[in-house]
């Protein structure tokens, strides 16, 4: 009991502190959708070209030629987290289409603790359970240009997240994206967040008050237990604010498809992935982090889809202080039967970056094979 109790107290810790600007919010909207992108490493800026564009690149929904609709879903943490996604797309004529999704990474079930203990008396029937939540609903517009060939396309997008009785926020923000096909060649750019999206956040200080309770009861048993050494196990105060901003991301992208023979044809693709922020990236500095990002897919007529991908490069610290480089290797197979599309995608095989793999399934519906 005690290591749910204590996963119930970190948790609501680090889920309801905002920051003023942080480098890292918002993470669950960075995870990226559909499983065909995924088994390409996600490089899929510069062609994407369906529903599932409203998140890769707003651009690339202009090539749609009828009504598609997307569903998506996924496991983390061996499925303590699940991760589902819906779409839907309509081009308005031949020049423009919108696009509606919406988004939740939810952590279900946990463990109510603050109030198990009354009176010094331990009481199982007062343990709750709550669920941390983050949904996001988007709306796309994409356009043709008079520019030859180049799309535009911008994403409004509303985010809702909610922490038991604990706290929720509600955020606003704004990405666009660019794609621009050259014979072979196709090149996209992605802005994220150019508003600099917010969450304003409330919370219950009813709620809060027992977890600060919680924190200072633990404090004073490890400030008395005699042992000095336990001094650096100390839970430090906190004091949430109430709005979080999340800084701007860019993505840069460039594909070509080779007609390997008549029935065959190899799509590759290269990303770069930018954060205006110090991180762990293999490129690494105090304006920008770029993490480059590769993938193919070998189709067959398409029919089948053989896919494969690499990327988050980490520069990661070992304990022993010296660093290595940490990447996440991804395997993905698609079927597509007369405007169905069925795609499965294995990320990070081997835990090779330090987490645990995940298995991802997406389906999509193309209703222009059904006229």
């Amino acid at each position: 009991m005690k290591k749910y109790f204590l996963l119930s107290i970190i948790i609501i810790s680090q889920l309801s502190v905002a920051q003023t600007i942080r480098s890292f919010s918002n993470e669950f909207l960075n995870i990226g959708i559909d499983a065909a992108a995924f088994g390409m490493g996600n490089a899929v800026t510069a062609f994407s070209n369906d529903v599932n564009s409203i998140y890769w690149n707003p651009a690339g929904l202009v090539g749609l030629e009828d009504y598609q609709g997307s569903l998506m879903h996924s496991e983390y943490f061996q499925g303590i987290a699940n991760y589902d996604y819906i779409g839907f797309a309509k081009p308005i004529n031949n020049e423009s289409t919108v696009a509606i999704s919406i988004m939740r990474f939810g952590v279900d079930d946990i463990l109510n603790t603050t109030q198990l203990i009354q009176d010094g008396q331990i009481n199982y029937d007062r343990v709750s359970l709550f669920s941390a939540a983050d949904w996001a609903v988007n709306v796309a517009y994409a356009k043709k240009l008079i520019v030859k060939e180049l799309s535009v396309g911008v994403n409004a997008k509303i985010v809702r997240r909610k922490i038991g009785d604990f706290a929720s926020s509600i955020g606003f923000g704004l990405d666009a994206g660019l794609q621009f096909p050259r014979g072979d060649w196709k090149f996209g750019l992605m802005l994220r967040d150019i508003t600099t999206t917010f969450n304003a956040w409330s919370f219950d200080d009813g709620k809060l008050n027992e977890i600060t309770a919680i924190y200072d009861n633990l404090n004073q048993n490890i400030l008395t237990d005699g042992n000095p050494d336990n001094d650096d196990e100390i839970i430090p105060t906190v004091t949430p604010e109430k709005i979080e901003l999340t800084k701007p991301k860019a993505q840069l992208g460039i594909a070509r498809k080779f007609n390997v023979s008549k029935n065959f044809n190899l799509l590759t693709a290269f990303d770069l992935n930018m954060r205006f922020a110090q991180t762990n990236d293999i490129i690494s500095s105090s304006f920008v982090s770029i993490s480059p990002a590769f993938g193919f897919q070998l189709g067959y007529n398409n029919l089948v889809f053989l896919r494969g991908g690499v990327n988050n490069f980490q520069n990661q610290i070992d304990f022993n202080t010296s660093k290595s480089l940490t990447l996440e290797p991804n395997f993905g197979v698609g079927f597509n039967y007369k405007g169905i599309q069925i795609d499965y995608a294995l990320t990070n095989i081997g835990g090779v970056s330090g987490t645990l793999f995940s298995n991802v399934f997406s389906i999509k519906v193309d209703v222009s094979y059904f006229r």
